[in-house]
C-alpha cells in the first residue's frame, strides 16, 4: 500500500482535524507516495525500535516524534538522532495523538480494559459509573493496568461517578464533574486544588494508561494487505 492510502484510512477512522492546536499529528516523516509492505504500531519511537524496523516501512505512533519546530539538526541528540535513522532506512511516520484520544483510546481503555460502561464523553474526558468504594476501584485498576502502586488524593472514599482521560489530564481538573478523576502526571498543586474541591484523584500513569494504543488501533487494520506488527513500547521510568 502507499502511505497516502493508509493515511486516508486513518483520517476517516479518526480525523486529524480533531487534534488540539498544540498537537502535531499526521504524516511527520516520509513520502505520501512511498509504497510500504510492513506497518508497525507503537506508543513511541526509540532507538531500539528503529534497529528492528525493516527498511521501507511505516510506523504509526500515538505520541508525535516532532512536537515543536526543530532549529538545529544535531544527529547526537533526540529527536534528530532518530530522524536520521528513519531517513537512512526510508521509514515513514504517522502519529495519531489527541485526535485518537478523543475518538477511540479513552473509550477503549475504560470499556475494554477496565470493564466499565461509559455514560458520556466530553472532548478528552469520558465518564462512567463506579458505585463502589475507592479501595475497590483501586484494586481493579491495579489488576487491569498491571500496577503495583497508585498515587491518590482522597476527597471521597465512596465513588459514584468517575471521569477519566488517558495520558496527562491534570489541566482538566477544574472541568471535571464527578467524584473521582483518573489520569496521569498529576502535579502537586493540582492535587491540592482537587482535594479542596472535593475531587478524588487517582494517578494511573501516563504510559500505563496509554500503552494500549497499538492494541486499540490493530483491530481496525486486520484486513490490510500488508504485515502489521505491534511493538511493545517501554516505559522510560523505572520504579525501585
Amino acid at each position: 500500500m502507499r502511505v497516502r492510502e493508509i493515511y486516508n484510512f486513518l483520517n476517516e477512522l479518526s480525523p486529524f482535524s480533531l487534534q488540539s492546536e498544540w498537537d502535531n499529528s499526521g504524516l511527520l516523516i516520509g513520502d505520501s507516495n512511498a509504497i510500504v509492505k510492513t506497518l508497525y504500531l507503537s506508543l513511541d519511537i526509540d532507538s531500539e525500535l528503529l534497529e528492528n524496523v525493516d527498511n521501507n516501512s511505516l510506523i504509526i505512533t500515538h505520541h508525535p516524534l516532532i512536537f515543536k519546530g526543530i532549529k538545529k539538526i544535531d544527529y547526537r541528540v533526540y529527536p534528530t538522532n532518530l530522524i536520521q535513522k528513519m531517513i537512512q532506512k526510508n521509514i515513514s511516520l504517522i502519529s495519531m495523538h489527541t485526535n485518537f484520544d478523543k475518538t477511540h483510546l479513552n473509550k477503549y481503555v475504560i470499556s475494554n480494559i477496565l470493564g466499565y460502561d461509559i455514560l458520556s464523553t466530553d472532548e478528552f474526558v469520558c465518564y462512567f459509573r463506579a458505585n463502589s468504594s475507592l479501595e475497590e476501584i483501586c484494586m481493579n485498576l491495579k489488576k487491569k493496568l498491571d500496577l503495583k502502586y497508585l498515587r491518590i488524593t482522597v476527597a471521597k472514599t465512596y465513588i459514584n461517578d468517575c471521569a477519566m482521560t488517558t495520558g496527562s489530564g491534570g489541566d482538566l481538573i477544574g472541568e471535571i464533574d464527578a467524584d473521582c478523576f483518573l489520569s496521569g502526571d498529576f502535579k502537586y498543586h493540582q492535587a491540592i486544588e482537587a482535594k479542596e474541591n472535593g475531587l478524588t484523584l487517582i494517578d494511573i500513569g501516563h504510559f500505563e494508561s496509554e500503552k494500549f494504543f497499538g492494541e486499540c488501533l490493530m483491530q481496525y487494520l486486520n484486513n490490510f494487505p500488508l504485515k502489521v506488527i505491534m511493538s511493545n513500547s517501554k516505559n522510560p521510568f523505572e520504579y525501585k
